[in-house]
């Protein structure tokens, strides 16, 4: 149910909703905050006069808040307007590198610890006067040091405890890394988020001759540890699954990692079929393209790489390359992070907004209602995919 008129919303809020995005999150936060000032300006509330439902219809639930620097480099957070009794939800990306703050008299581009610094100065400057404090964090900090190898720190567990002893209840966040790191915080809110309904629904749009049956498409992961999205996918497509697995130097380390031999496959034969490779994050792109190139040796028909997060690290010429060889015919991301101007130009870029996504989850936990059914996309893609196999508009 994406539909907010679907839901039964008639708990008493838990506090007037407020949002604060952080520097780099302002995008995103503000067509959520235009959802929200739509949909109950729309439905209304046959509670709006009484006092529990103070609030309610606003023109904005965005709050005023900064993070300036002092010339040393050094910040803090500030509200411009009271907090006291709000429901609160901060919205951070970690991820924005285009942010920038003056060292010096030098320009410096924030980092992710820059990022996570911020959203605790922001929860610092509420001072335990909102009601509730949740995070909305998409890409979650840390998320990529998630277990701890021989002599190493593990930031991410540690970063959650420290969220939760600041006061925040709830994290939201999309497609962690390794959902178990939630182990760490086992008595607080934590939920991890999957777009395959944003994927599955931004190709239908986009690619109108697709066959969904397992003769004429296939669900890849490019990993061991992503055959979980690949399994879901093909599942509820009714797709047959393949993945394949990193065969990897452990004798050397390249860029703080072992680097990778070779990627072994495994699966039935994509021969002539349309190929969905799933991934939570692409980074550099070596894998995916790696991958893909795989799947073309093995005389795949058309290969579309989804992941949720689209870092591009090392630039996005060799998916420009990749692209006009025929080696890779799309690449589906979402805008939960920061997207160069040149990645939304590029002609094989689907962009699959997840604006009215968090919109709903915000309007769901601000009632105390149950998000169960929101986070289990099963029905939404069966409705989705009927429509394309009808020719109806999706």
């Amino acid at each position: 149910m994406l539909r907010r008129t679907e839901r039964i919303l008639e708990n008493i809020p838990v506090g007037s909703l407020g949002m604060i995005c952080l520097p780099g999150c302002e995008e995103l936060g503000e067509k959520v905050n235009d959802y929200l000032v739509r949909w109950r300006h729309e439905s209304g509330h046959e509670y709006r006069d009484d006092i529990a439902f103070a609030g309610y219809e606003k023109d904005t639930y965005l709050i005023n808040a900064q993070v300036p620097r002092f010339g040393s480099g050094e910040a803090k957070g500030i509200l411009k307007e009271s907090v006291r009794g709000k429901d609160l939800y901060l919205m951070v990306d970690v991820c924005n590198y285009n942010v920038t703050y003056s060292l010096t008299g030098r320009t410096n581009h924030m980092s992710p610890d820059d990022h996570f610094q911020n959203l605790k100065r922001m929860i610092a400057a509420v001072g335990g006067k909102g009601r509730r404090i949740n995070v909305i964090m998409p890409f979650l900090y840390e998320s990529r040091q998630h277990k701890r190898s021989s002599r190493e720190s593990l930031d991410c567990a540690l970063a959650l405890q420290e969220l939760v002893r600041m006061g925040v209840e709830n994290i939201i966040t999309f497609d962690a890394h390794d959902p178990r790191v939630q182990n760490a915080i086992p008595l607080s809110g934590f939920e991890t988020v999957s777009p395959t309904y944003q994927f599955v629904k931004g190709l239908l749009r986009t690619v109108d001759d697709l066959q969904i049956d397992a003769q004429h498409m296939m669900a890849i992961s490019p990993d061991e540890g992503g055959t979980n999205r690949a399994v879901y996918l093909a599942n509820v497509l009714g797709l047959d699954m393949g993945m394949f697995y990193k065969r990897r130097d452990y004798t050397r380390i390249v860029d703080g990692r072992n680097p990778i031999v070779a990627h072994e496959f495994l699966g039935s034969s994509v021969e002539g079929k349309d190929v969905i490779i799933i991934d939570d994050m692409i980074s550099s792109g070596d894998s995916i393209i790696d991958v893909a190139t795989e799947l073309k040796k093995r005389k795949a028909k058309r290969i579309y790489a989804a992941a949720t997060f689209g870092l591009f690290t090392n630039g996005l010429d060799k998916f420009d390359k990749a692209y006009e060889s025929g080696i890779i015919n799309g690449i589906l991301t979402t805008n939960l992070i920061y997207q160069t101007p040149e990645l939304l130009s590029k002609p094989y870029y689907i962009n699959c907004d997840m604006s009215k996504y968090i919109a709903l989850l915000i309007d769901t936990l601000n009632h105390d209602g149950s998000i169960s059914s929101i986070l289990s996309p099963n029905a939404r893609i069966q409705n989705v995919v009927r429509k394309y196999k009808n020719g109806e508009q999706i």
